[in-house]
């Protein structure tokens, strides 16, 4: 996996928090010297409501305006965002295309991805499947920065927490992490162990120093162990606890019955995030 950040794809949906998206994503592409793409890519109002055409040309009349206000909602964010010096973005629609399939195709072509946490009680993201975020991270296996519906956040990645489990999922997340570490003032690593460590695990410990290293990453590593099972409201308390502003994760989750099924920390996480979070499947 590249270590560089060149390419950013940034979801629109016209909801009050895409500004949000597309300032961090710009405002990361200006500091990587990367390209920003942004897809508005939303399920058309007949989508979630099959029957509604069938009370009569009013009905569909107010669902097609509701689409277009959701579409200039979009592009009026973009706009804004891209207003000013700094990088060029891009604009594109994924139209009446399924959202998630649409975006995870555009994602197989860029190096993060830029996404937002639902708000079940923002009516301006309707039209955003609820599992928007876990489709595309499990669906396109690249790593996306996934923002927190309350709060402002300008800038990510200089005070960090990286939940460590050895396996594939928390390794693509630390790759997919590694151009924002770079400029990271210090690091956090929360290991969770049940019972007592093997000798490989606790070799494992300074070979993800180790790997950090090698990549150019100076900031000094504060080791946080624990014992038992590691829980969503656990690892949020701790971001808490040491000031960070991202918070870097394996994805954890598979396909069944044609839903995603999500490990029981990365559906925590998802759904009362308080701080930016990459994740990677």
């Amino acid at each position: 996996m590249s270590s560089e950040l060149r390419s950013l794809l940034v979801h629109v949906d016209g909801s009050t928090r895409c500004a949000a998206r597309l300032s961090l994503a710009r405002s990361l592409a200006a500091e990587h010297g990367a390209h920003v793409d942004a897809l508005m890519a939303v399920s058309p109002s007949f989508a979630d409501l099959p029957f509604a055409y069938a009370a009569g040309p009013e009905a569909a009349a107010a669902m097609q305006a509701i689409d277009t206000d959701r579409h200039h909602r979009g592009r009026m964010s973009f706009e804004a965002a891209s207003r000013g010096p700094g990088p060029q973005m891009h604009w594109s629609d994924a139209g009446s295309a399924p959202p998630v399939a649409a975006f995870v195709e555009a994602a197989l072509c860029h190096d993060l991805l830029v996404l937002g946490q639902r708000d079940a009680d923002d009516a301006s993201s309707y039209g955003t499947p609820p599992d928007f975020v876990e489709a595309v991270v499990l669906g396109s296996g690249k790593p996306a920065l996934v923002l927190p519906y309350a709060g402002s956040f300008e800038q990510v990645g200089r005070e960090v927490l990286i939940a460590w489990k050895p396996g594939k999922e928390s390794a693509r997340a630390v790759d997919g992490a590694l151009p924002l570490l770079r400029a990271a003032r210090q690091i956090h690593v929360l290991r969770a162990a049940e019972g007592d460590e093997s000798p490989v695990t606790a070799q494992a410990q300074g070979a993800l120093e180790a790997h950090l290293a090698r990549h150019g990453i100076a900031a000094p590593v504060v080791q946080h162990g624990r014992t038992g099972p590691l829980s969503g409201e656990a690892l949020l308390s701790l971001a808490s606890d040491v000031g960070a502003d991202l918070l870097v994760m394996g994805c954890y989750g598979h396909s069944r019955a044609a839903e995603w099924v999500l490990g029981g920390v990365t559906r925590t996480v998802l759904k009362a995030m308080t701080v930016p979070t990459l994740l990677a499947h």
